[in-house]
């Protein structure tokens, strides 16, 4: 059982609202205001697209060009990320390391449809309390162990 001392109780909880505030600027801007949401280090290092980007400029670049295409074809996706299962673990006090499942919905309707999960992965995140006292994404790798054929 995790025991954590009142700060570290504390930190759980705003490290979980930062990655609440990723998984929603992903369902609610397509990752277009990556920047604006200030969930992501600088210098994060992010897979995503079947590859690793470094920086929050390289994952600005890959979510817009991500969205470039889609609205050339059939138009921008309306996603969800369900996080669950989240883990924290404290490496010192302002470095953690966060575990969690993501189950991700994807459509281009809306969803007044059925629609079943496109993936379901297994995520790595590493985040770390800037110089401003928040707290930031600064690694995010996933796994999908179930995949929509």
């Amino acid at each position: 059982m995790a025991k954590f001392t009142p700060q570290q109780a504390a930190d759980v909880l705003a490290i979980k609202q930062v990655i609440y505030e990723w998984g929603d600027e992903l369902d609610i801007n397509n990752g277009l205001s990556m920047r604006k949401a200030d969930c992501l280090s600088e210098d994060v290092q992010y897979f995503v697209g079947g590859e690793w980007r470094d920086g929050l400029a390289g994952v600005e670049a890959f979510y817009k060009g991500r969205a470039e295409a889609m609205q050339a074809g059939a138009g921008l996706m309306t996603m969800r990320h369900i996080i669950t299962s989240l883990r924290v673990s404290f490496d010192d006090a302002d470095h953690a390391k966060v575990g969690y499942l993501l189950v991700f919905f994807a459509a281009l309707t809306d969803f007044d449809k059925y629609c079943d999960p496109l993936a379901v992965a297994d995520v790595k995140m590493e985040c770390r309390r800037d110089a401003d006292g928040e707290w930031r994404i600064t690694r995010f790798d996933s796994g999908q162990i179930f995949k929509r054929g």
